[in-house]
């Protein structure tokens, strides 16, 4: 990993590629959701504050366990500007995020537990599927098949087959 001396305040963007192991392009990217921000040279060069090296770090450790962008976005706003996130910023905004993984987590074990079901059968039917309706959320509004927009003219009844049961799916 390439060394920056210490007196040198500002990066370029291949600078803080190489330091970070984020590639240019993700670096954009990050620019343009406002994660991290760079001033333009004369010469209309990117330049980077030092600290930007700890806010891509902070990005993506908080996609690694998935954290949408946005999220991540409010969390660094919250922080002064240049100035790098601290072990005590990180304890307190992954404490506000662990609710959240945790029912991602608990989503994500059901969905594996019925992925099964769901293969052995073939179906997908919006009306009792795990994977397509959890919880039967539009159960309680109106039955499945009548949750998909229908194409004048162009819908057919399907045909049941010999070997499936009237009220499967």
């Amino acid at each position: 990993m390439p060394q920056i001396p210490e007196k040198i305040h500002e990066l370029t963007v291949g600078q803080l590629s190489a330091r970070s192991g984020a590639a240019v392009s993700a670096l954009h990217f990050y620019e343009s959701k406002g994660l991290i921000s760079s001033r333009r040279t004369t010469g209309n060069q990117r330049r980077y504050h030092r600290d930007a090296l700890r806010r891509v770090a902070f990005v993506r450790a908080a996609q690694r366990v998935g954290i949408p962008l946005a999220t991540i976005r409010d969390a660094l706003a919250e922080l002064p500007e240049e100035r790098t996130p601290t072990r005590e910023d990180w304890a307190r905004l992954s404490e506000a995020w662990r609710s959240e993984l945790d029912e991602r987590i608990k989503q994500l074990g059901r969905l594996r537990d019925h992925l099964t079901d769901c293969i052995g059968c073939g179906c997908l039917s919006l009306e009792t599927c795990v994977l397509s309706n959890p919880d039967d959320v539009f159960g309680e509004r109106q039955s499945g098949s009548r949750l998909m927009v229908e194409r004048s003219g162009s819908r057919q009844k399907r045909k049941q087959p010999e070997n499936e049961p009237e009220d499967c799916c």
